[in-house]
């Protein structure tokens, strides 16, 4: 990804140094098991560690790369120049390259489920905090983005916290699914080394075995660990719609923060955008991008082709470092996040009363009118609020048939805002259990 959309910590895990410190490990601790069980000399196990403290060199790797073309050889013969060729003869005794390098990747994914956990209990903080602020904050709710009953901003924060602790607890799933490695050799038989070599060096590096694997780790996680990734995309994005819409200028319910200094557009000095949540958009897209070739990657010929390797080399730092990114940048949005209750308000009673009708219709099918005639009654003193801009609750106490079935005091109490806010203290409750 570019510098622009990428936090440092989550950048760091994909770096050529990393990888090849990951691969090191890998080799050593195998090395160690090996040993272990007198596959080979404990003093050729020991000399590899002599490697502990190198910063490998990227330029050199590559260098020998160029001529081997396989860049775990290159690497190998790299790691042979620090602990010397007769010292290093045993490393990578009976694995093949996929061992090293599913391990490595599956480290790295780890990883990153890490950074992205911390990311979303961010996320979720600020949703919890801007939830309790609002709970009791009445604004028109919307369905087809026509007005349609009161809610509260506390209950648009809640719902989105409680998605994103699904995705939370999602990605914790993911994270496990993905936390396996594989040292089992060609074709993954453990013809030429012991399953005890896999199970020590998951051990050290905190995985667990995988029950049975080929040349390589089967992709069904992996794909399982970027479709995860994208659902967690598709809910940012779910977010910054909402506050994108609050934003325009017509509603104006909420807006995200605009800094001293920050200009709207280098043509018209009176705008503030939402480009922050235009950006999540964006970024999310980038994100989902990822899962269908991740999908694509399960099905690979026999025990192995490596058409699923160059894929991996991109979505796996790209997907990472976006979703990291945009995971933050959504929670700086929602916790400086404006809102402007008063312009709720006026919202809500630019259709004076409006938003009462399902209410009168259902108190005139208990009156004893039919569904079909209360619905007319109610709908041609709708209709005129719409057209006409005229208050609700006069037209219904100047229709005869409503009077007579409800009587004015009937028709002034169905007009209590406190009707539809009566179980927000239910909802909190199941959404935070307090």
């Amino acid at each position: 990804m570019i510098p622009r959309y990428s936090r440092p910590e989550m950048v760091s895990i994909w770096s050529p140094e990393t990888k090849f410190k990951i691969w090191y490990e890998i080799e050593a601790h195998a090395c160690d098991a090996m040993a272990d069980i007198g596959v080979i000399p404990r003093e050729n196990a020991d000399a590899v560690w002599k490697a502990k403290d190198v910063e490998f060199d990227v330029a050199r790797i590559d260098e020998i790369e160029a001529v081997t073309k396989h860049d775990v050889i290159a690497f190998l013969t790299h790691l042979a120049e620090h602990v010397g060729s007769e010292e290093a003869r045993f490393v990578h005794q009976g694995m093949t390259s996929s061992d090293v390098l599913d391990t490595c990747l599956n480290v790295q994914m780890v990883r990153a489920a890490d950074i992205l956990l911390g990311g979303m209990d961010r996320v979720l903080a600020a949703l919890k905090t801007r939830a309790l602020e609002h709970k009791d904050t009445v604004r028109v709710g919307r369905s087809h983005g026509i007005h349609a009953e009161p809610t509260t901003m506390g209950l648009t924060f809640a719902r989105f916290y409680a998605e994103m602790d699904r995705n939370k607890n999602r990605l914790e799933k993911a994270r496990w699914e993905i936390a396996t490695g594989a040292i089992s050799g060609a074709v993954g038989t453990f013809a030429n080394i012991d399953p005890a070599v896999e199970e020590h060096v998951c051990e050290k590096l905190g995985l667990r075995p995988e029950p049975i694997s080929t040349q390589v780790i089967p992709r069904d996680r992996h794909a399982m660990f970027f479709a995860t990734l994208g659902v967690i995309a598709s809910s940012i994005e779910n977010i910054a719609v909402e506050i994108r819409h609050m934003q325009r200028t017509e509603v104006l319910e909420g807006a995200e923060f605009f800094s001293m200094g920050q200009k709207g557009s280098s043509a018209m000095p009176h705008k503030k955008n939402p480009v922050l949540t235009e950006n999540l958009t964006g970024l999310a897209r980038l994100v989902r991008m990822a899962v269908i070739p991740a999908m694509e990657n399960v099905a690979l010929w026999h025990e192995r082709d490596i058409s699923h390797s160059s894929v991996e080399r991109a979505i796996g730092p790209d997907a990472t470092v976006t979703l990291d990114f945009a995971l933050h940048r959504l929670a700086g949005v929602v916790e400086k996040m404006l809102v402007f209750p008063e312009n709720m308000l006026d919202n809500m009673n630019k259709f004076p009363g409006l938003v009462m009708s399902q209410r009168v219709l259902l108190a005139l099918t208990q009156a004893g009118v039919s569904r079909e005639d209360a619905y007319s009654m109610v709908q041609r003193n709708a209709l005129k609020v719409w057209e006409e801009r005229l208050d609700f609750r006069e037209l219904l106490l100047g229709d005869a048939e409503v009077v007579k079935a409800l009587g004015e005091d009937g028709i002034n109490e169905k007009f209590d805002m406190g009707y539809h806010t009566k179980h927000v203290d239910t909802i909190f409750k199941r959404v935070f259990g307090e």
